[in-house]
Parts: C-alpha cells; sequence; structure tokens
C-alpha cells in the first residue's frame, strides 16, 4: 500500500511538472512574439492584445503582433504539439524508445502526399486548402497500413522490432521516390525543397484553421486511449489480461497518431526528432504514466518548437534557417545524451 507521503510527493511532483511546462510554454509564445526585426516590448505587446491605443504606431505594432507574429506561433505551437504528442504514443504503444512518426514511415508517407499535391498543383474541388492536409493524411494512413500488413506478413504475432524496421523500410523507400519527384520538377523544385526542410514561415491564419481540427480530433482519441496505452506498456499479452481490446485500441492510437503527423507535415514540411526527443525528455521529468505524459509532451513539444523557430528565423537575420534544421541540431545531441544516460542508469 502506498504511503501517504508517497503520494503527496508524487502529487507535488507532478504539479510542477505542470506548472513547469505551462511556464515554459508561456515563455516561448511571449518570446516568439517579442523578438524579431522589430522587437515589440511586453507592455505593447498587452497593450494590442487589449486594445489600450489607438494611433498609427499601434495599428503597425497590431500588424506585426496579430498577422504576422501570432499566427506564426500559435501555428509552431500546434505543429510542434502534434508531432511531440504522437511520438510519445508511439513509443508507448511500440515499448520502443526510437519510435515515433519517421522511423515508423508515417512522416515519410505524409510528405509524399504532400509533395503530390505541390508537384501536380492538385485542389480538390470540395476540399479548397485542405486539399493538402487531406491529401498528406490518407497517404499517412495509407503508410501505417501498409507497414502494418506487411509486419503481419512477415511475422503474424507482429513484434514491435518487426514494426519498426517494417516502418524505417517504408520511409527509406519512400525517400527514394521523394528523392525522384524532385529530380523530375521543373518550377516546382525550389517550393519543394523549401516545404521539406521545414517551416512556418508566412503561412498565417489559414494555415492555423487547416491544422487545428485534426490536431483536437488526434489529441482527444489519444486521451481517451491513456489507460490502453498504459497497459500495453507491459506487453500486449499483460493488456489483454487487464482487458483491453488490443487490436482495436493499437489500430485508433496508430490513426490518431497518423492523423496528427500528416497534419502536421501537411503545414509545415518535415520536421524532425520532435517526437523523438520531447517525450522522453518529459518522461525523465514526470515519469511514464501517459494520463499525464501525452498534456505534457504537447506542452513542452510546442514551447520546443516555438523557440526553434525564434532561433530559426533570428540566427543569421534577415536571411532565415529552415526550422528543420535548428530542431535536428538541438535534437540529435540532446536525444544522445538521454540514450547515454539511460544506459548509465541500467549499468548503475
Amino acid at each position: 500500500m502506498q504511503k501517504p507521503f508517497t503520494r503527496t510527493f508524487s502529487g507535488n511532483k507532478k504539479v510542477v511538472s505542470y506548472l513547469s511546462a505551462v511556464g515554459f510554454l508561456l515563455l516561448a509564445i511571449f518570446l516568439g512574439i517579442a523578438i524579431g526585426t522589430v522587437n515589440v516590448p511586453f507592455k505593447e505587446i498587452v497593450a494590442v492584445f487589449l486594445k489600450l491605443q489607438r494611433n498609427n504606431e499601434a495599428d503597425i505594432m497590431t500588424n506585426i503582433v496579430m498577422n504576422i507574429r501570432l499566427p506564426r506561433v500559435v501555428l509552431a505551437g500546434l505543429v510542434g504539439a502534434s508531432l511531440a504528442v504522437a511520438g510519445a504514443a508511439f513509443q508507448g504503444l511500440l515499448r520502443n524508445p526510437l519510435a515515433d512518426p519517421y522511423t515508423l514511415g508515417v512522416s515519410s508517407g505524409a510528405s509524399v502526399g504532400a509533395v503530390v499535391v505541390l508537384f501536380f498543383q492538385l485542389s480538390l474541388p470540395f476540399a479548397g486548402i485542405f486539399t493538402l492536409p487531406l491529401l498528406s493524411i490518407i497517404a499517412s494512413f495509407i503508410t501505417i497500413f501498409l507497414v502494418l500488413f506487411f509486419a503481419r506478413t512477415i511475422e503474424p504475432s507482429m513484434k514491435v522490432e518487426t514494426i519498426i524496421l517494417t516502418g524505417i523500410i517504408f520511409s527509406s523507400f519512400l525517400g527514394a521516390v521523394l528523392s525522384l519527384m524532385i529530380a523530375l520538377s521543373g518550377e516546382e523544385l525550389r517550393q519543394i525543397i523549401g516545404w521539406l526542410l521545414g517551416s512556418v514561415s508566412m503561412r498565417g491564419w489559414s494555415y492555423v484553421r487547416i491544422i487545428l481540427p485534426f490536431f483536437i480530433v488526434g489529441s482527444l482519441i489519444l486521451m481517451m486511449n491513456v489507460r490502453e496505452l498504459n497497459a500495453m506498456t507491459f506487453g500486449e499479452d499483460r493488456a489483454k489480461h487487464l482487458g483491453v481490446n488490443v487490436e482495436r485500441r493499437k489500430l485508433a492510437i496508430l490513426l490518431a497518431g497518423s492523423l496528427l503527423t500528416g497534419a502536421a507535415v501537411a503545414v509545415s514540411g518535415t520536421i524532425g526528432f520532435v517526437g523523438l526527443v520531447i517525450p522522453h525528455f518529459v518522461r525523465m521529468l514526470s515519469g511514464p504514466d501517459h494520463k499525464h505524459l501525452l498534456p505534457l509532451s504537447m506542452l513542452v513539444g510546442a514551447g520546443f518548437l516555438i523557440l526553434a523557430d525564434l532561433v530559426a528565423r533570428t540566427i543569421i537575420q534577415p536571411a532565415e534557417l529552415p526550422i528543420g534544421v535548428i530542431t535536428a541540431l538541438i535534437g540529435a545531441p540532446a536525444f544522445a545524451a538521454i540514450l547515454v544516460k539511460r544506459r548509465m542508469e541500467r549499468r548503475g
């Protein structure tokens, strides 16, 4: 039986984790809005939101904050939250620290769907601006179904290692397809290359409206499956004994993660390491319980990508670096450090 002191300490740790994550996100939002080619002081940001001033200078600040900085910050936050929570769910489901939307091939599939739209300049009459995310999400769904189908064909029990290896194979194949389309592209080349490197620049509120419904649906599905995710971290057999419909829940979690990844890739391009590193970092702070791991991953992932975008657009002003470059430069060493720390802890 758990002692009252232990329960209180654990509860306090969770409260501190949430306060820290929310504080980190709020700080990232403020810095993302305030810093740029034109710096906006805190009092000006407050004045813009409260509409306290009415003059030409105030109109300029309002335009900078509300039409340029804020939509970019919100979009970066939604993309970071989507990738982080999808990565946390995939890692929990497959019980593997290397699982994320990229190693499973989901991101590569979504990228192929998006590049097809850019390459052929497609626009579905019933979808309009939602053509890109819809086809990107459909491509990510097809990819995860193919990965699962081939994994089941190779090994009917669909062990975790088999699923991940199959995902890596599909990711490599789809990467070759992307390279072929780039080689065949003409005027679309610059747009496709820029999109593949990842960016939330010059997207505006329309892109926020594109990703938001998919983010809400995907996140809700994952949050409704936190108990099942916790059960499956002990193995599928144990989860079945606990009354979990493993096949149905696994499919729901994979589809929700693919939905989030497809929408994120559609609006921002390929941004790596967020879904891989952030869940590990959050797990070190708050523990493996998905009831807290998923929302905390959203908060920290959102803040991380907002700051990564801030670095990308300010480090070599007035030019911008692709945000995917920044996340890789930060994420790769961070992930290596986390793995080394985990190995040392196991040996100790």
